[in-house]
């Protein structure tokens, strides 16, 4: 795909909740990209990136590891000036720009305040959001973890105001993990989406693993940062937004003997503390290949990504997502163990 010298790029913002299958969306996209030239600008949570070094390692052509930009240890929404702008700077300045841009989102940032940066002078004349996406984990959504009720869920009024936040941003909202649940409850959950979004022009596609062609999720042409207005936010009259409800730190850890072993204590540990993602990277005794673990929730995944390089200190790092009050000690003292 060949653009104009004054065509704008297109750029595509990822949101959705923590494990909601943001970076599997990506991988997905890039491998369907048909040899567009692509970059990514990934932001974290935590301070440890994940997410940036699994895409990295997909191997797309369409994406190398100098695409790949990493914010880590912060909010993108809340980090505009000192890390956005800079990096999307730095992308547009390359001898050769990229032809479409995508921007994930942590899993605890607001999209509008990002939509809203591609407004500045240094941007807009160059780059527009061609649509938001949304992720949607529809087994998550069905066990009612962002469900706004502060009798039975104490903590989550917050996830319940970024879940709607979300879904009123989004141009196209993507129902990852329909594999997991019944037609009934899948029903039920689109019924709840449909209710979240701006109506009828939000595209909502159900996936598993999230696989869903960029040919679906590119060319939307939402030109979304010249609508804010249409696109309403529990947060809209704050004068800046905040992330004190949430808590994130890592825990190293060395090498295991069961992979099977550690997600169970790993699950036995998110059941027990306010935590909602764990994901990291592990060494497995007799293993030459890196073990990856993620967990939203008490689903819990792991798999070999690849080999372990001559010079990287064979040692695990999680991070971990959760409520702010956390027992930090205790969590780490539990993977440790």
């Amino acid at each position: 795909m060949i653009q104009s010298r004054h065509a704008k790029i297109p750029a595509t913002i990822v949101t959705g909740f923590l494990g909601a299958g943001k970076t599997s969306l990506i991988r997905n996209l890039l491998e369907s990209a048909n040899g567009q030239r692509l970059a990514i600008i990934v932001n974290e949570f935590g301070d440890i990136g994940v997410d940036g070094e699994l895409l990295a390692e997909c191997g797309s052509e369409a994406c190398g590891e100098d695409d790949i930009v990493e914010l880590a240890n912060g909010c993108i929404c809340c980090t505009v000036v000192d890390d956005f702008l800079p990096a999307m700077t730095a992308l547009l300045e390359r001898d050769q720009p990229p032809e479409h841009i995508i921007v994930e989102t942590s899993g605890l940032a607001l999209p509008k305040p990002l939509v809203r940066a591609f407004g500045w002078p240094e941007v807009r004349t160059r780059v527009t959001v061609d649509g938001v996406v949304a992720v949607v984990d529809c087994h998550a959504v069905a066990e009612g973890r962002f469900a706004d009720d502060v009798d039975t869920l104490d903590h989550d009024a917050p996830l319940a105001e970024l879940f709607a936040d979300q879904l009123a941003c989004a141009d196209m909202v993507i129902l990852n993990k329909t594999d997991l649940v019944a037609h009934a409850t899948l029903h039920a959950v689109r019924g709840e989406v449909e209710a979240g979004v701006r109506g009828g022009a939000v595209k909502v596609v159900p996936a598993v693993s999230a696989i869903v062609p960029a040919q679906v999720v590119f060319g939307i042409g939402a030109a979304a940062e010249n609508d804010l207005d249409a696109r309403p936010s529990h947060h809209d009259d704050e004068g800046e937004h905040n992330h004190d409800d949430f808590n994130s730190f890592h825990v190293a850890l060395g090498p295991v003997i069961s992979p099977q072993a550690l997600t169970d204590r790993l699950r036995i540990i998110a059941a027990a503390h306010d935590i909602y993602r764990i994901k990291g990277f592990v060494a497995v005794d007799g293993r030459d290949m890196r073990l990856v673990v993620q967990g939203v929730g008490d689903r819990f995944q792991h798999y070999y990504d690849r080999d372990w390089t001559p010079d990287e200190v064979r040692q695990g790092q999680f991070v971990v997502i959760g409520a702010q009050g956390m027992d930090r000690d205790a969590i780490s003292a539990a993977i440790r163990a």
